[in-house]
């Protein structure tokens, strides 16, 4: 089986990519999803995260307050890797868990969307790389009207990723997702298409 992995950057577009590739019959599973369901109240995951960052880290309804979370981790670096080392390890798991339960369903080609692939340095879990990218400032100007976050904000969160640039050139798919919806779309049908001839073209940059 193909296992293939969507990336990209904050508001790059993943999650429309990852929502096409599902449309197209392709299985699909969702890394932030997973991330949350690892630190649901009464997981090892959500005790690890409330002893880190203390019981203020609770909602009302006694889950993780995301939005304070990410506030606390996108302007401490430290913050950051703590909350990483707790959540990755039991993403990465689900992940290979998922794709072997695909395996023994017979699928040939599922994606899963890793939107900090290349920062964990989870590439080579994978069999193929497809980035969904977009220039900085529309991935900073999306990010401001998605959160409501000011623009410092939103370029630090951007930046706490690696440039999409970057995840680019080492890919062997990259979307461009700053045109059209329909032009997005053409290249994630070529890209289906790809993975419907055996995979021969699927390896090509």
């Amino acid at each position: 089986m193909q296992r293939v992995a969507l990336t990209g950057g904050i508001a790059s577009g993943k999650s429309y990519c990852l929502a096409r590739f599902a449309a197209a019959g392709l299985p699909t599973v969702d890394a932030d999803v997973l991330a949350r369901e690892v630190v649901t109240p009464g997981t090892p995951g959500f005790a690890e995260v409330v002893a880190q960052f203390g019981p203020g880290i609770r909602a009302a309804d006694g889950t993780i307050d995301r939005r304070a979370l990410g506030r606390r981790i996108f302007t401490d670096a430290a913050s950051r890797r703590a909350l990483e080392k707790i959540i990755h390890p039991r993403v990465y798991a689900a992940i290979h868990d998922w794709f072997a339960a695909r395996t023994r369903e017979g699928v040939r080609v599922a994606i899963a969307d890793v939107p900090l692939l290349y920062e964990t340095a989870h590439e080579s879990d994978f069999d193929l790389v497809i980035v969904a990218a977009c220039p900085e400032p529309m991935q900073v100007a999306r990010v401001m009207a998605r959160d409501r976050l000011s623009e410092a904000e939103a370029r630090s969160r951007v930046a706490s990723q690696l440039p999409l640039a970057d995840k680019a050139r080492r890919a062997n798919f990259v979307i461009d997702t700053a045109g059209t919806t329909a032009q997005t779309d053409q290249q994630i049908d070529a890209v289906v298409r790809a993975f419907h001839h055996d995979g021969h073209e699927a390896h090509e940059d």
